[in-house]
């Protein structure tokens, strides 16, 4: 109807054409003009309409999305109590209850969340190398073709620790408490506490091949420029000398090349790759920071490990089981959550 409508076509043709009455054809055109495209999806739930309209809707989501400082009010956020006042004392609505307002929000895709931390980068190049480490991870998604003397494979690569043996929060199965609870049940696995931690630290250095969708590691007991380019070494073995390799990486000072020491610049002219950074305080620019939220989230979660040895091997037969289960929906759900890049 809203299609023939826009065609120049009268209320009484499209009554006909439709099989329908004129009174309909103008019940329909009205409400698309007032709701727009909203109108048009079928509503089947019985009960009572909504009671407030699609404008009113909107302004209680940007209301409530505001900050009450915005509107003169001494508070740092909205309560269901106080947005509610605040939205019958300005107008927006006549009445509406605490749970009403809840559950407005909520298919709209408004809830109360946690706010989260976020560092602004202060580098003077922020923009040249981000462009960069983007371009590479287009090259990566096939979404664009590398010129001559471009990367062909990237590597997403950092440092993931210090690993010590303490043991991490985490969740588990256990019998629940409380008036259910069974009398006989043994006392639930508790986490050991620890004052002192006198066997040291050891450090994941890890990398993620984009193309392939692969994860390697190698645990060591220090992360200094020797062994940061005795880890570029073994990711330079991965393909051909030929193949022109981009390793994206921080500005964590083992990585850089300096007056002192030119080591990092000079292995990578010689070796055909290029040390792509990523712009101070934007660690969350390097893909492999999702990859470390599923390594802490499947492995280390509710873990106690007696020795740096079986910690490592934990990690190891955790990387092996990320590539070999890389489709896995689990896997790729809690790393789709922590990528922003």
């Amino acid at each position: 109807m809203v299609l023939l409508s826009a065609q120049g076509m009268g209320v009484a043709k499209i009554a006909e054409v439709s099989f329908t009455s004129a009174d309909r054809v103008r019940d329909v055109l009205h409400n698309f003009n007032a709701d727009g495209f909203d109108s048009l999806y079928p509503k089947y739930r019985g009960g009572r309409p909504k009671t407030f309209t699609l404008p009113e809707r909107r302004e209680i989501k940007k209301i409530a999305k505001s900050k009450p400082a915005e509107h003169g009010l001494p508070f740092s956020t909205w309560s269901l109590v106080k947005l509610a006042d605040f939205l019958v004392a300005e107008g927006v609505v006549d009445d509406i209850s605490h749970e009403g307002l809840r559950i407005l929000l909520r298919p709209v895709g408004v809830s109360f969340q946690r706010m989260k931390t976020w560092k602004t980068s202060r580098d003077p190049d922020y923009a040249t190398k981000k462009a960069r480490v983007e371009h590479l991870y287009a090259i990566a998604d096939g979404e664009v073709i590398p010129e001559a003397g471009e990367p062909e494979v990237v590597f997403c690569m950092d440092e993931f620790g210090p690993l010590n043996l303490q043991p991490h929060p985490g969740r588990h199965w256990a019998e629940r408490g409380g008036k259910h609870k069974d009398p006989k049940r043994e006392p639930r696995p508790k986490r050991r506490a620890t004052y002192t931690r006198p066997h040291g630290v050891r450090h994941l250095m890890a990398a993620y091949d984009l193309a392939k969708d692969k994860m390697y590691g190698h645990v060591k007991k220090t992360k200094t420029r020797s062994k940061f380019l005795e880890f570029c070494r073994y990711l330079r073995t991965l393909y051909p000398a030929d193949v022109r390799i981009a390793i994206v990486c921080d500005n964590f000072s083992p990585h850089l090349t300096t007056k002192r020491c030119r080591r990092v610049a000079d292995w990578a002219e010689a070796n055909n790759v290029e040390i792509a950074y990523t712009p101070t305080n934007s660690s969350w620019l390097n893909r492999i920071e999702a990859q470390f939220t599923a390594l802490r989230y499947f492995a280390l979660d509710g873990t106690d490990h007696p020795s740096h040895k079986a910690q490592g091997s934990m990690i190891r037969r955790y990387i092996i089981w990320r590539n070999n289960h890389a489709a896995d929906k689990r896997l790729r759900k809690v790393v789709a959550r922590a990528n922003v890049a």
